[in-house]
């Protein structure tokens, strides 16, 4: 039994700017409603998806309390909340409790590369600093570092708010080494799309999606339909949304799916720099996909 229930699909949101640039919080609340409506049972704000990079605390905090207002009992609202300084991590998780998110999610220390007993220590700091539930987060093409399923193990039987991992490494033996040592409340969800079903195999729980945006119900029948011992199913919507899974990181995320979106009409793709938006090629291949997706 999960000490926190996130549900199957976490949707990593964007977040929707205006033309000059500024955080279009309209926007934000109806896609948050979109997405509660289309299959996501969680939404992640102001994580790298979010372009939390470019984002001030106090875009965070605004965009945290705009969903969270959406949302309200239909899901949790989860708010990402790590850093590569623990003094800071601890802060912006306190922030994040004090204005309501449900958990937080906590990144791996990124480019200063620490030990895992270094790991080990800066969770654990996060950790005895707030009561609400903490997601790891562990991806190591972005960091230089990876969480080790020991280091898991630790945090999970240590911290009781340490409830789950957004495991985002292609290494699945990883996985089955976390599933077998961590303790079954411990929960492990795939962070990259196209892992869900391979992941689902090995005991994860489900997904921080970016397709969910676009495909929510969709991942969520897929989930379901494995759940429940109809993995040929599974199978075949997995292998119609593999394509799309990939073609969403044809250019630094979420550079794509905010195009995909504002293919659909829901919120323009703007984008803060350094990132840039899709050059007319780029969305002909990928809206082509989305159609082809749509006749299937």
């Amino acid at each position: 039994m999960s000490r926190f229930d996130a549900g199957e699909v976490i949707t990593a949101m964007v977040t929707p700017f205006t033309k000059d640039g500024k955080v279009d919080y309209d926007k934000a609340a109806e896609l948050a409603e979109h997405l509660i409506s289309n299959g996501s049972d969680s939404i992640i704000v102001a994580g790298t998806t979010g372009e939390s990079p470019t984002l001030t605390h106090e875009e965070e905090v605004e965009l945290l309390s705009t969903v969270k207002r959406v949302v309200k009992n239909d899901g949790k609202v989860i708010m990402s909340a790590g850093s590569n300084s623990t003094t800071e991590a601890v802060k912006y998780a306190k922030i994040a409790e004090k204005e309501g998110a449900d958990a937080v999610l906590s990144v791996a220390p990124y480019y200063n590369k620490p030990s895992q007993e270094g790991i080990k220590a800066h969770f654990s700091e996060i950790a005895k600093s707030v009561n609400i539930p903490i997601i790891l987060y562990n991806i190591p093409s972005r960091t230089g570092i990876e969480i080790l399923p020991e280091t898991v193990k630790y945090l999970a039987e240590k911290h009781k708010n340490i409830v789950a991992i957004k495991q985002s490494c292609s290494d699945l033996d990883k996985v089955s080494e976390i599933r077998d040592i961590c303790p079954d409340y411990f929960d492990i969800y795939s962070g990259d799309d196209s892992l869900t079903l391979p992941m689902l195999s090995l005991g994860a729980k489900g997904v921080v999606s970016v397709a969910s945006h676009i495909y929510g119900e969709e991942i969520k029948s897929m989930i379901e339909d494995f759940k429940t011992g109809h993995v040929e199913s599974a199978l075949n919507m997995h292998l119609i949304l593999y394509p799309i899974f990939k073609k969403l990181f044809m250019a630094p995320n979420p550079v794509p799916v905010k195009a995909a979106l504002s293919k659909l009409g829901i919120i323009k793709d703007y984008v803060r720099l350094p990132l840039v938006i899709l050059n007319y090629e780029q969305k002909a291949e990928l809206f082509a996909l989305m159609d082809e997706i749509e006749k299937l």
